[in-house]
């Protein structure tokens, strides 16, 4: 059995998840490779990303380069002596870096490759109304989620789960198919896959504002799952107007209901503690939404200190 000296690459609260299993298994990691700190928020105060903050924690040696193909972070990674690289959400690797090691370097991707590769898996499985989803341990190559697969983990996706309880089911998940896959490669128990070409792809777009703006034309159950799929980050968002207002709102939470009815999609009805939206096969529910400015909301809470009047439309 060979012993693993690990370099982990990887930036968000996700990628904390599987370096602290790799950690907690007493693992040789050689060092953390994370994104550069960036300044956030109305201070632009300086902040490190999930990873660094673990490693910080823990004492782990911390690289974070601005070019991944700079000289002198090639020589430094070099200098490691590392014989295996884990990347979990990290960002596209230069051939030289993911070549380096005499193991290899595995990527976790959140989706049963090869469907759903890109930036957003955990999301679009759940915006496109999908029952099951996955983990998939792979060998990187030179394009995006593409390289030889080592296992593949499954579960199943709850109808009313939105997107941030998947991804800590799909952590946990992760988790085990990165100690699996260690225990494969120190052995020599690889057997790779090579992912099937021709198949009828389904991508993880990149989100931004367009891809999550409600549209209230769509059947109701597409705006239910675009609203959990995109809960609690970075939520999917709408305009609403009543008369002369208007806002730019963020709903996290809603249900469906189907219901025939004669109103126009996008008419907003309140009652006493509920607000609605009309769809063209029935109504959306709100139950949490945030108003610029405020917090986030129940329903009920909001309505207790603001009203609609009848001509109040969301679009």
């Amino acid at each position: 059995m060979e012993k693993l000296r690990i370099v982990f690459m990887g930036t968000p609260d996700f990628a904390v998840g599987i370096l602290d299993t790799i950690y907690q298994n007493n693992y040789d990691i050689a060092a953390v490779i994370t994104a550069p700190d960036k300044p956030a928020g109305r201070g632009q105060k300086i902040k490190y990303s999930a990873v660094k903050e673990y490693a910080l924690e823990k004492g782990l040696k911390i690289l974070q380069p601005t070019n991944l193909k700079d000289t002198a972070f090639l020589e430094e990674l070099k200098s490691l002596n590392a014989n295996l690289q884990v990347v979990v959400a990290f960002r596209m690797l230069p051939e030289a870096v993911w070549k380096m090691p005499k193991l290899g370097t595995f990527n976790l991707h959140a989706s049963l490759l090869p469907q759903y590769r890109g930036a957003a898996p955990i999301n679009w499985a759940i915006i496109n109304g999908e029952t099951t989803t996955g983990v998939t341990t792979f060998f990187i190559d030179e394009k995006i989620d593409t390289g030889a697969i080592l296992l593949k983990e499954e579960i199943p996706i709850d109808e009313n789960e939105n997107a941030g309880e998947l991804h800590d089911r799909l952590m946990e998940l992760g988790s085990d198919a990165v100690l699996k896959t260690l225990t494969l490669i120190a052995t020599g128990n690889v057997q790779t896959t090579i992912q099937p070409a021709g198949e009828e792809l389904k991508t993880a777009y990149k989100l931004n504002r367009d891809n999550c703006k409600i549209s209230w034309d769509k059947p109701g159950r597409e705006i239910y799952n675009l609203i959990r799929g995109l809960s609690p980050y970075p939520a999917a968002w709408c305009y609403m107007k009543d008369n002369e207002q208007e806002w730019s709102v963020k709903i996290y939470s809603s249900s469906f209901i189907e219901e025939n009815h004669n109103s126009a999609p996008g008419t907003i009805i309140t009652g006493r503690k509920e607000i609605k939206v009309t769809v063209k096969d029935g109504y959306i529910k709100i139950k949490s939404i945030q108003f610029p400015g405020k917090k986030k909301m129940e329903a009920a809470e909001l309505l207790n200190g603001m009203s609609f009047s009848e001509n109040a439309i969301a679009f």
